[in-house]
């Protein structure tokens, strides 16, 4: 049965389509044929992630008004074997996303694929509203300050309360914490809240840390997930939270500052 997740937060420009793609790429790259939907209707951005913004010729909305099949919209990668993308449109507004018709595109990639991963656009408007109602699981993405901590926090209180499953009493959602962006070194000078911090505040599992790295805009620029890039702690940061997703213990890296070394420390830096 195919499992529905939800990569979701309350506030834009922290890692979700980033985390969406790599999450997506990972479950693929390990055998299960996943498909990752971009729902920020007018925006469309995962779609340049993942190296495919050229091959786009029907998206989500067309299918959903039905004026494509979805064996049409559906965009195969050309390097991963088991990933599809099916793309936002950026000539529609979010009122073009009808719950009907998100019911009736996720039931029939259902039948063909492992997982559903769901790219949520930022706030707590339709767009998102229709990307989590019908998950299984969400992983919440935040940054490790203040307003991002509080913008997450309401969307776990949406996720406890307006989505399908709940709704028909069948429990909540198994909600999972990704903390991106993070740098233990500005942690220690107060520049940024730490792990615990946030653990105590949102009281869900982490899932993954990913740590501040240039990469991550490398990768987007150049049209590949930052999960690709083996040799960057960004990616290997992604390939652990999807390792333990899958239910494979591994200890959370990338938390503790770095040690300078002699001739740093005699520089004062």
């Amino acid at each position: 049965m195919a499992k529905i997740i939800v990569v979701t937060s309350g506030k834009g420009g922290v890692g979700k389509t980033t985390t969406s793609a790599s999450f997506a790429t990972g479950l693929a790259l390990r055998g299960f044929k996943t498909v990752v939907i971009d729902f920020d209707v007018g925006l469309r951005n995962l779609d340049l992630i993942l190296g495919c913004e050229r091959r786009v010729v029907f998206d989500f909305v067309n299918v959903i008004h039905n004026e494509a099949k979805l064996q049409q919209a559906l965009i195969k990668d050309k390097t991963v074997e088991n990933l599809y993308i099916l793309a936002a449109s950026q000539t529609r507004d979010k009122d073009a996303l009808t719950q009907d018709g998100v019911e009736r595109v996720l039931n029939e990639l259902k039948q063909d694929f492992d997982y559903i991963v769901c790219d949520s656009p930022a706030g707590i408007e339709r767009g998102a509203h229709l990307a989590m109602y019908f998950a299984d699981e969400a992983l919440v993405v935040t940054n490790p300050e203040v307003s991002s901590v509080r913008d997450s926090d309401r969307v776990l209180g949406l996720l406890a309360s307006k989505t399908q499953k709940v709704e028909q009493g069948r429990g909540r959602l198994k909600e999972h914490l990704v903390l991106t962006r993070y740098n233990p070194n500005r942690v220690v000078k107060n520049e940024m809240m730490s792990v615990k911090d946030i653990e105590d505040i949102l009281a869900i599992p982490l899932l993954g840390v990913i740590p501040e790295s240039t990469s991550v805009l490398t990768s987007s620029n150049s049209g590949s997930p930052v999960i690709s890039d083996k040799n960057s702690d960004a990616g290997s940061a992604y390939d652990d939270l999807v390792a333990r997703f899958l239910g494979e213990e591994r200890p959370h890296r990338f938390l503790n500052p770095e040690k300078k070394g002699l001739f740093a420390w005699l520089l004062g830096s």
